[in-house]
């Protein structure tokens, strides 16, 4: 059974990480969005859970509007050929997720397996409150990006942070 939120929370709550919580209605995508980041202050974002050639699953997060060109991100995060989405129902397997709620704290779903490399985007982490869905897109959850890291590293992964977005990499990051 995948994690659900009230297991997030406690998990947030052993790893000492402070968060806090906006419910509203349900956001599938980045556009619907648009009048929470008013809302709710922090870096906005989006998820892109992909595949290699050779099946390697990635789970790159950047800010919301940010350009990821992916006839070449697999160059940067050290996939093999190029990459594609992962399917709703592999995404559900891997990360206990559906479409619409891909979020990092679904790496919480992935601690024993270790499927997923997940790719934290420099310019992203250049926020100091960042803000992702808890593990359904129903709600917000900000955390500062120290305790993203923190939560991934508990969670058995080792996140990359890369200049995968054209804003990283044009800023030098």
């Amino acid at each position: 059974m995948p994690a659900t939120r009230d297991d997030l929370m406690g998990f947030f709550k052993d790893l000492e990480i402070e968060v806090t919580t906006v419910d509203h209605a349900p956001v599938f995508t980045v556009a619907e969005s648009g009048d929470l980041h008013d809302r709710i202050p922090g870096g906005h974002t989006k998820n892109l859970f992909i595949k290699d050639k050779k099946g390697r699953l990635f789970l790159i997060v950047a800010l919301h509007d940010a350009e990821i060109d992916l006839k070449k991100v697999h160059q940067i995060v050290g996939g093999q050929g190029r990459v594609s989405f992962g399917n709703a129902e592999l995404l559900m397997e891997v990360l206990g997720v559906e479409p619409g709620s891909v979020t990092p704290f679904s790496l919480i779903n992935d601690r024993e397996a270790l499927r997923v490399t997940p790719v934290f985007d420099a310019a992203m982490m250049q926020h100091e409150i960042l803000n992702y869905h808890p593990l359904k897109n129903d709600a917000t959850t900000a955390i500062t990006g120290g305790d993203l890291i923190k939560f991934a590293k508990a969670c058995g992964h080792d996140p990359q942070v890369l200049a995968v977005s054209e804003e990283a990499k044009a800023a030098g990051l």
